[in-house]
């Protein structure tokens, strides 16, 4: 698997917010732990604001491990019990990444080590 899965993941026409331990930078060698949270929004929703008259939720998470230039697929949850134990983030802002050919792209996302190390242990939980 390449990283060309995330890629394909992260430029998905849905919704998502992005949550990583560092900065998104696939057309680099390093370290860094991608969740993925794929978001279903309701008729209403003002995107998490507090005037929202909707509501948001998570429809599937996926997680990817990436050292070295490659990211590898280590969760792809879409069972709604399992998927609700995923906290998240409402304190996501528009983020820079790059994709891995180089590409400069905006997502939904944070850069937050406490919020990756709570989703570590949730994936734990769930294996």
């Amino acid at each position: 698997m390449s990283s060309l899965e995330i890629d394909a993941v992260l430029q998905l026409p849905q919704r998502k917010l992005v949550v990583a331990q560092s900065e998104v930078r696939l057309d680099r060698p390093g370290r860094n732990e991608i969740f993925v949270l794929m978001v279903e929004e309701s008729k209403g929703s003002a995107g998490g604001r507090a005037a929202g008259s909707g509501h948001r939720r998570i429809s599937k998470v996926y997680c990817f491990a990436c050292q070295d230039g490659r990211c590898e697929k280590s969760l792809e949850v879409d069972d709604p019990a399992k998927v609700d134990t995923f906290d998240i983030p409402y304190s996501a802002v528009a983020m820079d990444i790059v994709l891995s050919n180089g590409q400069p792209y905006v997502v939904q996302g944070i850069t937050d080590l406490d919020f990756v190390a709570g989703y570590q242990n949730v994936m734990r939980n769930l294996k």
